[in-house]
């Protein structure tokens, strides 16, 4: 492979990982509570779609920044009340999430221009690559990886910050043993409720964050359905990486590289439909989860958090 494609792709397989990541790493902190979360897609697109329109109205990309992870955060703790305090099904209450993110994302985005306008294919204020001394200047992988925009140098930080706290930290026991028996953390002193809100907001913030790459690094501007998906694909990553921030790193590459494979064929004027180019990331996707599942091996290793999307009540432990 040429030299020159091989870090073009590299470059867009970490960006469009990026965002992805981010979405990923939420859901692992909430799930790892005991929280099921489907509510990410809704979530993700409120976050895109806030990120932009402050950071539009503002001329600042932290405002928006700060805007989208509010709103996360904000969407996030309607769910934990509804699911921790009001005992719902947090199925049902994640579902309800996302069609309502969605629609409210739609509603939002036709509406928030000057004058009421909407922001569709308005181009505001972007985050911008930079460069890294020294380190883009290693051979093959520097120029790809250390020539980005802040939120994904933020990512490589990310990711191995949430894997010590969770497996080397007592605040990381504490949450495990949350998420796998909150009766027996209970018992130890633990205020699992708190605990199980504190880490669905969390969450939500990072599906926030997660959104905000998208409008405001990866592809900047609002489109209708900007995440086209991407926050359904976390959730599936968090399956794949088996709660493991670490392994959710390769799931996120998997994805942005089979997206960046799909962006460069039809730049080369390939035959092959567009549509069939662009389901190509979901539907490997897909197909990588069916066969991990069918790995007898590396299906002894795999095991959602025991208590995940079981209600707690401390007056029912027993």
């Amino acid at each position: 492979m040429d030299v020159a494609l091989f870090i073009s792709i590299l470059t867009i397989t970490i960006r469009a990982g990026t965002s992805l990541l981010y979405a990923t790493i939420g859901e692992i902190l909430t799930e790892r509570s005991g929280i099921l979360n489907l509510g990410v897609e809704g979530m993700m697109i409120m976050g895109a779609v806030s990120a932009f329109a402050a950071a539009f109205h503002t001329g600042s990309v932290w405002v928006g920044v700060i805007t989208a992870i509010t709103v996360g955060g904000m969407l996030a703790l309607i769910h934990a009340f509804l699911t921790i305090t009001l005992r719902a099904d947090q199925v049902v209450s994640g579902l309800a999430l996302t069609i309502f993110g969605s629609g409210l994302a739609s509603f939002l985005g036709q509406r928030l221009g000057p004058g009421g306008q909407p922001l569709v294919g308005q181009v505001g204020p972007r985050f911008e690559k930079i460069t890294l001394p020294l380190l883009s200047e290693i051979p093959l992988f520097g120029d790809a990886m250390f020539r980005q925009d802040i939120l994904v140098y933020g990512m490589y930080l990310l990711v191995p910050l949430t894997w010590f706290i969770l497996y080397k930290t007592r605040p990381g026991l504490h949450l495990r043993a949350v998420g796998e028996s909150p009766h027996t953390a209970d018992a130890m002193g633990l205020n699992v409720s708190g605990l199980r809100y504190f880490y669905t907001i969390l969450g939500g913030m990072l599906v926030g964050l997660g959104g905000a790459h998208l409008s405001l690094a990866y592809t900047p501007g609002w489109t209708e359905n900007l995440t086209s998906g991407r926050g359904w694909i976390a959730i599936a990553l968090v399956i794949f990486a088996t709660w493991d921030p670490a392994r959710a790193v390769v799931g996120a590459l998997l994805f942005g590289g089979v997206n960046a494979v799909q962006f460069r064929l039809q730049a080369a004027g390939t035959t092959i439909p567009a549509a069939f180019l662009n389901m190509l990331p979901y539907a490997f996707t897909i197909i990588v989860l069916v066969l991990i599942t069918w790995w007898e091996a590396f299906r002894k290793r795999v095991g959602a958090p025991a208590a995940l999307g079981i209600p707690y009540m401390r007056e029912e432990a027993v």
